[in-house]
């Protein structure tokens, strides 16, 4: 049983928002991360996976000890021609909805490859995203490394 004064203690916390939880408890589930292999002397490749988030966030980046720079981007058509462009203050994400960063769509790019990327090797990848408060977290994922998809780099525009 509670005595008075822990129960006054309790309520005075509640009403204070001690039990709120801090941003850093916001979650992203990350599913089925991959990046696509390269070949000899390929500067850059992608990671892909599903996100589901637990409240409304932007995925703002991310690093990896496999590439100097990651950047989310995304394939766009211009006329005839699919482009790859940097995405300007992150890909939003919505409570409760999964986005797919797929080839051919929204991806994280890893930028200035010091050596390829091979089939076997698991990458490290810490994801950055962003609350609408403006606090950041990071989310680490092993993603494996895929094929290289013959054709896909022909079509796309993309330089991979």
């Amino acid at each position: 049983m509670l005595t008075i004064q822990t129960r006054r203690c309790l309520g005075l916390a509640l009403m204070f928002g001690a039990f709120t939880l801090p941003a850093w408890a916001q979650t992203v589930k990350v599913d089925g991360p991959w990046v696509q292999a390269t070949v000899a002397g390929q500067k850059a490749t992608a990671a892909f996976m599903k996100l589901t988030a637990d409240a409304p966030v932007r995925l703002t980046g991310g690093k990896t000890p496999v590439a100097p720079v990651v950047e989310i981007h995304e394939m766009v058509m211009d006329g005839d021609v699919m482009k790859m462009r940097a995405i300007e203050g992150g890909l939003p994400l919505e409570a409760g909805k999964t986005v797919e960063l797929k080839p051919g769509g929204y991806h994280v790019m890893l930028i200035d490859l010091p050596k390829a990327v091979e089939v076997g090797q698991n990458v490290p990848l810490t994801l950055t995203f962003t609350d609408a408060q403006g606090k950041t977290f990071e989310v680490a994922v092993e993603a494996p490394v895929r094929p290289l998809k013959r054709g896909h780099e022909k079509k796309s525009g993309h330089g991979m």
